[in-house]
């Protein structure tokens, strides 16, 4: 393979603000963009079925308290607040399953 072909797969990347030449998967390309964590969204860590919800809508919380129950392979999982806030939305109901990663609860 000539240089100049060569020059033309890589791909600049910065780590720790050191510059790299590389060339980059399909899979990488593609990949979501990395996203912080925002605490008042509250995901479903496993998927499962909401078995119990303990909180409600414009209710003030505590951080680690219990908002509702989340039952996957037969353990139930208890879902916490994981800041001190008021329930802004509810997203599931008794019953339903979600997958790994659905919206439960959103708080502000």
């Amino acid at each position: 393979m000539d240089e100049k072909k060569k020059k033309q797969r890589l791909s600049s990347i910065v780590v720790d603000g050191g510059k790299y030449m590389t060339t980059l998967s399909e899979k990488y390309k593609n990949k979501k963009p990395y996203k912080e964590h925002d605490p008042k969204m509250i995901n479903a860590f496993i998927p499962g079925t909401i078995v119990e919800i303990y909180t409600k809508l414009g209710k003030n919380v505590e951080e680690g308290e219990v908002l509702l129950i989340l039952e996957a392979m037969k353990m139930r999982n208890t879902v916490v607040a994981p800041i001190d806030g008021k329930i802004k939305k509810i997203f599931v109901s008794l019953g339903q399953m979600v997958s790994k990663g659905f919206l439960i609860i959103e708080m502000e």
